[in-house]
């Protein structure tokens, strides 16, 4: 029986656990014996070698002497045993008489620590016999049975299967194991990365389940044509160079043509996020021309000759790649993009991520206590955020949500010497704020008698930052922070090597480790800081990294989470005694991301979460399982807490504006425009009239569809004869042509399609069902005005949506949003407003909610400062600590304590907005948020102008005419506006008895 941990929220105390002190050892000493005279005992331990050898012979009372006393640890992280030592010494034709005790001199053991810790082999290849874990052997079975369940209804049919597996799964490991079982003989591996090849190539040499396979690049050195044939054949090469053809002729290039001649077993695409490495090329090295010369030798020197769109590369293979073979597998540790399109379907995927490596992890250590857990070494996430104080966040506050712009906060120029910072005298402030010495927070804390974990001045964190990888802007913000460190006042500075990994002074690739590698050494008795802005983000293994921080804007999970993982790689030490091989020491066993722009970087939290899970219909559960295992504690200027799931939405999606609410209902995610999509459209006569009922259909031409899926089917044809270099110029021209005129109409459809689903939201703002599902909604309660809002009728819709036209599980996302924030332009006409409202409706599922509580019911005689304080609080829980959404609610008190009888209308939101320098829609915000029924904070009435006074306006009237106006068209737009400008909103404090003194 499988034993689930139980996952009660940990205590701060537990979250920052203290980093194990562990400093491995080899160590060689002699005893004053006659039976062992020459000869040295060879060990190694984590502990102190004097006390280990004292253990050792304390028995016999026997003297010693330590003669070598090193470091057991590589620059690279890994550790020298006592074992490697021992076959070094035996391999050079020392003698081994009695166990752990060689016949040799001080002088040969130092000789044979240094050939290993420099990397020569001493041992044969092929020596690894480790076998699959448990996952690693569910992938292989599950893509095996996959492919032969498809090629029994089709022998000739091509499976594609992905593997949604972060990094440290083994991927490469895997798949040779997968090859093995499918009996290939021959495997193509392309990437966009060129610089992973040394991982594929070391599993396949290293393994004994490998012997006898050959491995075969560009820089192997190897002639293909002299290969074994009787052995199975790898080949590694770059997607760049193997698509690229001769400019002058168009033909294959001549040293790649053997490739396409070959029948192909297994053809893996490793890296490939689906064209997420398109944008991530994009986001990290965009701006500066030095960044882009970068990004090209980052991603291939070769990557400006592709000009496929290689967006659709996942159904169109052959096209793209013009090679033979019986299968594809995909190996991406961040598909979202796939995910949440239905490229593939469930039973095509296998899934491994953070959250099924750290439940795998806990569920060991409960079930096998005392055993070594093989995922003990994987270290555990936390996330902190940081608020930086106003006066910083005046310096550089931008973008949609008035955040703090970390790439302006950063912002510089020059290079080398020359490079400073733009606000220097503001980021020395922020150098001192993270190591506890900015004098205006050193003073708060003497106040609040709390002392918050900044990262440079917690004990509980700084042995996590001995060695950190700062992440900044652009090259020229990489140069100004080193000068800045080495300044003469930094002196706490001083005590860390700073490595420059920006620029193409840095190095290329894997050319930037070695500088990193050699400055970090042991990593037990040095300090770095690693300052990137792209370099080392992504293929790279730095054991001793343990923190990140996050000192730029990334606008994709994708890019964040990947550079966020570099410092998760394991640290640790097998055997560290050298008398248990099974006993491991883990030395790092939680890791660090510290982001100083707290909503964005829950944003992305949440995004990644979400996108984890495109099946999960509850956004919350999605985010809710990563937090178990990826803990936020956010520090919001006065205080660190800890933030459950529900808390990182409500933050992440308070900075949502109108315009990224509309954002997501004109996402191209909402919609299918794929071939097989739209041959299910073509084959279905209902589904064609329905299609055609979409506004603008028509204006589209006859046949738009046909004419898409037949210009595809020739665009394969020419590039299939195309292969061979065979195509004639006019041939050429028409390929060109049909290419682009089958995108253009593909998008086109689109459009329209998308055009339709930014009609839902409008369709929500006028049904008063909030409990229901959409689907419900549409289905059983508002069908007429389904029909009114959208064009299309109900049995339209849900038949679209069978065909998978409509992506249901975005849908949820988006509804999700919309439900979550109460866009105020409409709220204030009180259809949303519904007491003791306890659920989300979603697309096509139900998510329950917690009232709000808001505390002691408020009393009739409450003085305007209780109730200033009391709605503080509520705003910031459930719209985050940004000091805007403050500014925001003082203005409101402000506004109601100056008037006679302390209320404001809406006709002062505009005057509002412009003393807390905030736009209108924010103000309605929270004036929406603090009219909830729920908060009991502040009462909002509708009023009638009349001759005696105003007169209350029941809210059913309101709705009553909105529909006419809306729905019906009983109303004409002159005559609603002069209803509506009658119509007095207005707000003032709530009293428990319902009417304001």
């Amino acid at each position: 029986m499988t034993v689930k941990p139980t996952m009660n929220k940990p205590t701060i105390e537990e979250i920052l656990i203290p980093r194990p002190e562990a400093n491995p050892r080899i160590y060689a000493y002699s005893i004053e014996s006659k039976t062992h005279e020459g000869l040295l005992k060879i060990g190694q331990t984590t502990r102190d070698v004097k006390q280990r050898i004292a253990e050792q012979v304390k028995t016999a009372a026997i003297p010693f002497r330590i003669e070598l006393d090193e470091s057991a640890v590589r620059n690279d992280g890994t550790t020298i045993t006592d074992h490697a030592v021992r076959a070094a010494l035996i391999k050079k034709g020392f003698a081994n008489p009695i166990l752990e005790w060689m016949q040799c001199k001080v002088a040969d053991v130092r000789t044979v620590i240094t050939e290993l810790r420099t990397g020569q082999k001493v041992t044969g290849t092929h020596h690894e016999t480790f076998p699959p874990r448990r996952e690693q052997a569910e992938a292989v079975d599950k893509t095996y049975a996959y492919f032969h369940s498809i090629w029994k209804e089709d022998a000739q049919a091509v499976p594609r299967f992905l593997w949604n597996a972060k990094m440290r799964f083994g991927k490469t490991f895997t798949t040779y194991q997968l090859a093995k079982k499918l009996g290939a003989k021959r495997v193509l591996v392309v990437t966009f990365k060129p610089a992973v090849e040394d991982a594929w190539q070391t599993d396949l040499e290293s393994h004994v389940d490998f012997d006898g396979w050959q491995y075969l690049s560009r820089n192997s050195g190897r002639d293909p044509s002299q290969i074994e044939k009787g052995k199975p054949v790898v080949y590694f090469g770059s997607f760049q160079d193997l698509l690229g053809r001769d400019k002058a002729t168009g033909a294959i290039k001549p040293q790649n043509e053997w490739l396409h001649a070959v029948d192909w077993d297994l053809v893996v695409f490793d890296e490939y996020h689906f064209g997420a490495w398109r944008d991530t090329a994009k986001e990290l090295f965009e701006g500066e021309d030095e960044a882009k010369r970068e990004a090209k030798l980052e991603y291939d020197s070769g990557l400006d000759e592709v000009n496929e769109d290689l967006g659709e590369i996942s159904a169109n293979e052959a096209i793209f790649l013009p090679i033979t073979t019986r299968a594809y597998l995909y190996l991406s540790g961040t598909p979202f993009k796939a995910l949440a399109n239905g490229e593939f379907i469930e039973e095509q995927i296998f899934n491994w991520t953070y959250t099924d490596e750290q439940r795998a992890k806990a569920e060991f250590a409960a079930n096998n206590p005392g055993q070594r857990n093989p995922y003990g070494a994987l270290p555990q996430m936390r996330l902190l955020t940081y608020q930086m104080p106003d006066e910083l966040l005046a310096i550089a506050s931008a973008g949609e949500f008035d955040e703090f712009d970390l790439n302006e906060f950063f912002a510089a120029t020059g290079t080398g010497a020359q490079a400073t910072f733009k606000h220097k005298t503001d980021v020395q402030k922020w150098l001192e704020i993270i190591r506890g010495s900015y004098a205006p927070q050193a003073v708060d804390s003497l106040r609040t008698g709390s002392r918050p974990p900044f990262p440079y001045s917690d004990a509980r964190l700084l042995p996590y930052l001995q060695h950190s990888f700062w992440f900044l802007p652009n090259v020229a913000a990489c140069h100004a922070m080193a000068n800045l460190l080495e300044e003469k006042h930094n002196i706490f500075w001083h005590g860390y090597k700073v490595i420059l990994a920006a620029g193409s002074a840095a190095g290329i690739g894997l050319d930037a480790v070695p500088p990193v590698r050699s400055a970090i050494g042991s990593g037990f008795d040095t300090k770095t800081i690693t300052l990137s802005c792209g370099k080392l983000t992504t293929g790279v293994t730095i054991p001793q990294w343990s923190s990140i921080l996050m000192l730029r804007n990334l606008k994709s999970p994708e890019t964040y989470f990947q550079a966020a993982f570099r410092v998760q790689s394991p640290w640790s030490i097998k055997n560290p005694n050298g008398d248990n091989p099974n006993e491991e020491e883990v030395l790092k066993p939680i890791c660090f991301v510290f982001d100083f722009a707290p909503t964005r970087a829950l944003r992305q939290l949440s995004d990644y979460g979400i996108g984890l899970s495109p099946g999960e219909a509850n956004p919350e559960n999605a985010v809710k399982e990563l937090v178990s295992f990826l803990p936020v504690l956010a520090y919001d200027g006065a205080n660190m807490t800890q933030i459950d799931a529900g808390g990182i939405l409500d933050i992440a999606m308070a900075g949502t504006s109108g315009t990224l609410l509309a954002r997501k209902w004109e996402s191209a995610l909402l919609v299918n425009v794929d071939n097989d999509t739209l041959r299910r459209i073509l084959d279905n006569a209902e589904a064609m009239a329905a299609v055609e009922r979409i506004e603008g259909w028509r204006t589209l031409g006859d046949n738009i569809i046909e004419t898409i899926i037949n210009k595809n089917d020739k665009v394969k044809e020419l590039k299939n004869k195309q292969k061979g270099g065979l195509l004639t110029e006019k041939e050429k021209k028409e390929l060109s042509e049909a290419e682009r005129e089958y995108k253009s109409k593909r998008k086109q459809i689109q459009e329209k399609l998308i055009k339709f689903a930014t009609r839902i939201p409008a369709f929500m703002y006028l049904t008063d069902f909030r409990e229901n599902t959409l689907q419900d909604v549409i289905t059983k309660l508002e069908p007429e005005l389904f029909h009114t809002v959208t064009g299309l009728t109900v049995s339209d819709f849900h038949l679209l949506v069978r065909l998978k036209v409509f992506n249901t599980e975005r849908m949820n996302q988006a509804v999700f949003a919309f439900r979550r924030y109460e866009d105020a332009s409409l709220r204030y006409t009180g259809i949303e407003s519904h007491e003791g409202l306890t659920h989300f409706g979603l697309y096509d599922t139900v998510v329950a909610r917690e009232l709000m509580e808001v505390g002691e019911h408020p009393d009739h005689d409450l003085p305007l400062a209780a109730f200033v304080s009391r709605s503080e609080s509520y705003v910031s829980r459930n719209f985050g600590a940004d000091a805007k959404w403050r500014d925001i609610n003082q203005a409101v008190w402000n506004a109601i304590e100056e008037q006679k009888d302390a209320s404001i209308t809406l006709s002062q939101v505009d005057v509002i907005a412009s003393e807390a320098s905030a736009e209108a829609g924010d103000v309605l915000a929270v004036l929406a948020l603090l009219s909830r029924p729920a908060s009991q904070i502040l009462k909002m009435e509708y009023l009638a102008n009349a001759e005696n006074g105003a007169a209350p306006v029941p809210k059913d009237e309101v709705v009553k005419h909105l529909r006419a106006w809306w729905k019906d068209r009983t109303m004409s737009d002159d005559a609603w506006r002069a209803w509506a400008n009658s119509i007095l909103v207005k707000w003032s404090p709530y009293y428990d008895n319902g009417v304001t003194q």
